[in-house]
């Protein structure tokens, strides 16, 4: 999985409306999987968890409500935004969407054009960076779309591995990750390579962010990963 395209789970019974949607979203430049119900939609979560889930109320086998009440019970998925869309206008159903968790609730016919820009917001807030954003934590800062790196206003010079690294724990400063949490989201899903990579990977960039002066921003948790800050 790449740490630069976006990866979104649609998740709707109706063949038009999926097609639709999935050609817009593909327009944006954001990588697409489809799923036309509730248990394939799972199942696509489980073998590897998108940025965004587009996902509908009414659908056979699981409901769009039942989905997003394990998405957001389970601590390795529960942070990934879900917008509900639903031909329910009423008020008591749209609060229902969102108290099972539900980040934003669109009621259908909706206007792609404002679709896609909920779409932008809830990854805006999840992943500031891959939205064109300038991230900073303490001194250092990183541009991910200048691939620009500078640590008290000197430049750094990273590895892109050691750059998508960097990536991934400054968009959640203080979390920690384990190894193969940064396996899967540095390297991809698809690809094999072994844990102890991540700390040889860990300690160039370690090396780089301290090069010029500055103390280590990342954290080892004993027996769990890495953290920054």
């Amino acid at each position: 999985m790449s740490t630069n395209q976006m990866q979104v789970l649609l998740v709707e019974d109706e063949p038009a409306q999926r097609e639709v949607l999935a050609y817009n979203l593909e327009s944006e430049g954001y990588a697409v999987r489809r799923a036309e119900n509730g248990e394939e939609a799972m199942m696509l979560i489980n073998e590897a968890a998108p940025d965004i889930i587009i996902l509908d109320w009414m659908m056979p086998l699981l409901s769009g409500i039942e989905v997003c009440r394990r998405v957001k019970t389970r601590p390795e998925t529960r942070e990934i935004p879900v917008i509900m869309l639903s031909a329910r206008s009423e008020e008591v159903d749209a609060v229902r969407g969102l108290d099972t968790g539900a980040d934003d609730y669109v009621v259908k016919p909706y206007n792609l054009r404002e679709l896609m820009a909920r779409v932008r917001n809830q990854l805006r807030r999840v992943r500031p960076a891959a939205s064109g954003e300038v991230l900073s934590f303490d001194d250092i800062q990183l541009n991910a779309e200048t691939h620009r790196v500078t640590r008290a206003d000197e430049e750094i010079k990273l590895g892109p591995t050691e750059f998508r690294l960097l990536v991934v724990l400054m968009e959640k400063p203080g979390r920690v990750f384990s190894r193969d949490q940064l396996l899967d989201l540095v390297w991809g899903r698809d690809i094999y390579v072994d844990t102890r990579t991540v700390d040889v990977h860990i300690a160039r960039l370690r090396k780089a962010l301290s090069a010029k002066g500055g103390a280590d921003p990342i954290r080892t948790v004993r027996g769990t990963g890495y953290a920054l800050g």
